[in-house]
């Protein structure tokens, strides 16, 4: 079972499997405290209701503590595993772990946007998000797929499958900041199978005109407005 406690003193491992540092752990920590707290008032039950007895009496849950609880969501957010398997991890049951996922994203969402982290969503309002952050205006675009179940109609089938991944995928479109690495666009979700460069297309991301962008070969012919693109050349080998 994942324990926070025990967790945090591998740190290799800690990073591997929530995506942050001990420190930047700590950083999220009390704004995810305060945002349950605003939807969870600690006087009622999670339906809403005047508690009976007082916090902490009966059997003690799982995800008793706040690092507990964000330990759990950002698990999953990071490795995005099956239900069951979150369960085994720390002592769930399959419903159970269904339960505190739909408590918990909307807290963790809540607390990245009060600390201004929260990637923007709307391509056409990039650059305005981006005149808040004191940053080089250098971006990095790319294309990232992760794995999803095997729709089950045929022709879903060939839609969500990616022969880059070799498997049936997501895709979503993201763009980052070079130097401080981090994300400041997300693009919806697309299936697999759709290009890097048309999800940008049709997103019109609205970039900082004085931005320069690193792209690769699966943005070619992406030329927004920006001040420089830069994109490597593939290495033709010479023939004898």
């Amino acid at each position: 079972m994942l324990e926070y406690t025990a967790l945090k003193r591998e740190r290799r491992k800690f990073l591997a499997l929530t995506g942050l540092t001990l420190k930047e752990f700590n950083s999220l920590l009390p704004a995810f405290v305060k945002a349950y707290e605003r939807r969870y008032a600690s006087g009622q039950t999670l339906a809403g209701r005047k508690r009976q007895r007082r916090i902490g009496g009966g059997r003690r849950g799982s995800l008793a503590t706040a690092e507990q609880k964000l330990l759990f969501i950002l698990v999953y957010q990071k490795t995005y595993p099956l239900q069951v398997v979150m369960g085994e991890l720390f002592g769930l049951s399959q419903s159970g772990t269904n339960q505190w996922l739909h408590r918990l994203l909307p807290v963790l969402r809540d607390a990245l946007t009060t600390l201004g982290v929260m990637p923007a969503r709307d391509g056409g309002r990039f650059a305005q998000s981006e005149r808040r952050h004191d940053e080089p205006l250098a971006y990095i675009i790319d294309g990232t797929e992760r794995r999803r179940q095997r729709p089950k109609k045929p022709e879903k089938q060939g839609l969500y499958y990616s022969g880059k991944k070799k498997t049936h995928s997501d895709k979503n479109v993201s763009v980052v900041n070079s130097q401080s690495k981090r994300v400041g666009y997300l693009s919806p979700t697309y299936a697999g199978k759709t290009h890097d460069k048309k999800v940008a297309d049709r997103e019109g991301i609205a970039y900082p005109r004085q931005a320069t962008l690193h792209k690769d070969t699966g943005f070619q012919g992406y030329e927004p407005k920006v001040k420089q693109t830069y994109q490597p050349k593939k290495n033709r080998a010479v023939k004898n």
